[in-house]
């Protein structure tokens, strides 16, 4: 006998079955790549597009609560809002030409339109965001202008300008809120990509938050109601979604749970507790109300830190690409009634 039929023996001895049923020819495949490298290619980002996320977030958020405040007539409110939404979308342009490493870049993405890629979308969406939501924040200066003259004419004419970009920026607000979560989910990082339901909802929900942490921070409570309204909808939204991409997806769940992104989470979680719970016992004052402002705001950055941090945490292990796809394998054949191929062929 050769060395290799003793060799096959042996491998066939020990891979039989306690009850001589089938024989294995391989053994368990492990999740392990070679020398522990990660399978996919972390994402790039660093945190300054975890900051983005944020400021796209508080942009969106504050244009919303600028409308309630247009639309009740609370100025305090619609002032806060349209000067943050402002400040909030340019901090993005920055961090996003930082990203891209060139302005032109930005420029170039609008050459086409493609529904079916969140970042053409994203980019369309910010170029109709951010005029209008400059032209609104501009007109808040209309009640400082003279009251003669050019100026004065520009002082007539700003306010319902301003009306209408208001409006226009917070109807474009919902999808400026939410495309980032898709732009994450649309990529092969496995926590973000199985996290395509939850990720819009979190990050609107987040959006909300961080607007209504605004309106209660920058607003004296008998105007603050929207705003309050604001944080419940908003806390709601993001807690659930919090909590579905940390039970959900199974072992895509780790990522979310442990380490940094968990503490920033759990974090987050509490401070969103914390100032809902603040703004509606603490109504009548304002010093309570500018705490849970402070806390939403906070809760909105460390929500989309973790969010962020989870997710590069899954491309870096090898186990969080090989092993669902393994079970997505195991479960189609199963339903198509396939043999595995561990198995060996039935003897003759």
């Amino acid at each position: 006998m050769t060395a290799r039929q003793r060799t096959e023996g042996s491998g066939r001895r020990r891979g039989r079955r306690g009850g001589g049923g089938e024989e294995l020819r391989v053994p368990e495949a492990e999740f392990t790549s070679y020398y522990g490298r990660p399978v996919l290619k972390p994402p790039v980002w660093k945190w300054d597009i975890a900051a983005y996320l944020f400021t796209g977030g508080l942009a969106a958020g504050s244009s919303l609560l600028a409308a309630g405040g247009q639309l009740t007539g609370r100025p305090a409110l619609r002032r806060a809002g349209r000067v943050t939404a402002l400040a909030a979308v340019s901090a993005s342009a920055v961090f996003l030409v930082k990203d891209l490493g060139r302005p032109a870049r930005f420029h170039h993405m609008l050459r086409v339109a493609k529904p079916t890629s969140p970042m053409s979308m994203g980019t369309w969406i910010l170029t109709a965001y951010g005029p209008a939501a400059g032209v609104a924040a501009i007109a808040e200066a209309a009640g400082v202008l003279p009251r003669h003259g050019l100026l004065g004419l520009a002082g007539r004419v700003l306010p319902p300008v301003g009306h209408a970009a208001g409006l226009l920026a917070a109807g474009t607000a919902p999808a400026l809120a939410t495309y980032t979560g898709v732009l994450l989910a649309d990529t092969a990082v496995p926590s973000w990509h199985e996290a395509y339901p939850e990720l819009p909802v979190i990050f609107a929900g987040s959006a909300l938050a961080s607007g209504a942490g605004v309106g209660l921070l920058a607003a004296p409570p008998a105007q603050a109601g929207p705003a309050r309204r604001m944080a419940v909808a908003g806390a709601a939204l993001e807690l659930y979604g919090a909590h579905r991409v940390e039970t959900r997806l199974g072992l895509l769940s780790e990522p979310y749970r442990l380490g940094r992104p968990g503490r920033l989470l759990r974090a987050g979680r509490l401070l969103t507790a914390g100032g809902v719970a603040g703004a509606l016992l603490g109504r009548r004052s304002r010093v309570v109300g500018a705490l849970s402002g402070t806390a939403l705001l906070a809760a909105s950055v460390l929500t989309r830190f973790g969010i962020f941090y989870g997710g590069v945490a899954s491309a870096r292990d090898p186990r969080y690409t090989v092993v669902p796809q393994r079970e997505r394998v195991e479960a189609r054949r199963s339903g198509m009634d396939l043999p595995s191929d561990r198995a060996a062929p039935p003897a003759v």
